[in-house]
């Protein structure tokens, strides 16, 4: 069964892991409202190579290689979009790679932009919001704001792949954390090799 998901990406490296995700859940059907922070358009330029505009939400369908019709790319400024209110559900929200930035703000409960107003309102309608932060080493601030967003109802899931599997390649490592963030999710998938199979 289809269903409709918040996906944010951030300035934090590993753009990569919330492409994938979102070519996954498209690939299955679901529906993606996408929003991205000014800085993960240059994460996109640094660790991609892409040469693109601040804010080209046109190409992202095409960047991203999936369909359009399954995919909404919202402004980080339009509060008028469906996500920055509890009254629209969805089946829940991951922000992939998260930042230290934005994992402060939510969980201080600032909404300074769409993702942060899209992920308060997770939180408080009590849908499943997942946090993928990826920064190391930790500081005892991020590790606070972590378990003050564990506390709030939020799970985290820090970027870190596994080794059991016998990684090959770069994809390898992708497909295990974003096949973890779908697990997380509760959609199923065949990204890698789980332990006993």
């Amino acid at each position: 069964m289809a269903k409709e998901f918040v996906v944010g990406i951030t300035g934090a490296s590993g753009g990569i892991y919330g492409i994938r995700l979102v070519q996954e859940l498209i690939k299955g059907g679901h529906l993606v409202h996408l929003l991205l922070t000014n800085a993960s358009w240059q994460v996109f330029q640094e660790e991609l190579g892409w040469e693109i505009e601040t804010g080209d939400r046109a190409s992202i369908p095409s960047r991203f290689e999936v369909a359009s019709d399954r995919l909404k790319v919202h402004d980080m400024h339009d509060y008028r979009a469906p996500v920055a209110s509890g009254s629209h559900r969805t089946d829940g929200m991951i922000i992939i790679p998260c930042s230290m930035g934005t994992l402060s703000a939510i969980a201080h409960g600032a909404s300074d932009n769409l993702l942060e107003r899209a992920a308060d309102t997770t939180l408080k309608e009590g849908r499943p919001l997942i946090i993928v932060p990826r920064e190391t080493p930790l500081n005892v601030i991020h590790l606070r704001n972590m378990l003050a967003l564990a506390e709030a109802g939020a799970r985290i899931l820090p970027a870190m792949p596994g080794f059991y599997h016998l990684p090959r390649t770069m994809d390898d490592l992708i497909h295990f954390v974003v096949g973890k963030a779908l697990d997380a999710l509760q959609v199923e998938h065949q990204l890698f090799r789980r332990w006993g199979e």
